[in-house]
């Protein structure tokens, strides 16, 4: 099948974002940013979860369907970009959650990068 590795990547990232997403909102850890996804969330962990699988699934579907086409090969690489990038954030917030990042150091780390933004570097 033409991209089921980089199709599994997205789908396995999308699911693992889903749960870590479970764990750091009920610990009190962090926010769901996608004010979609918090409303599922506060309707139940169950609820969250199989709306982000069903997002999975469909999304797969379709890059497998079509995934000879270009649009779909330039789309999931931005896709495995975003949740690769979307991995680092998790890993940031678990090594707050368990200390070994001070919220001092991350709000150091994100004025950082508020400047190379502003600044285009």
């Amino acid at each position: 099948m033409h991209l089921f590795r980089e199709t599994f990547l997205l789908f396995s990232l999308n699911l693992l974002d889903a749960l870590l997403t479970i764990i750091w909102v009920r610990n009190g850890v962090a926010t769901e940013g996608n004010n979609l996804m918090a409303r599922l969330l506060d309707s139940g962990d169950f609820t969250f979860l199989s709306a982000k699988i069903a997002i999975g699934t469909i999304t797969a579907l379709v890059l497998l369907r079509w995934g000879h086409s270009s649009l779909a090969k330039h789309g999931l690489t931005i896709a495995l970009a975003f949740y690769i990038s979307l991995m680092g954030i998790h890993v940031l917030t678990g090594l707050t959650a368990f200390g070994v990042l001070s919220k001092a150091t991350i709000d150091n780390m994100q004025f950082v990068a508020d400047q190379l933004m502003t600044h285009g570097v």
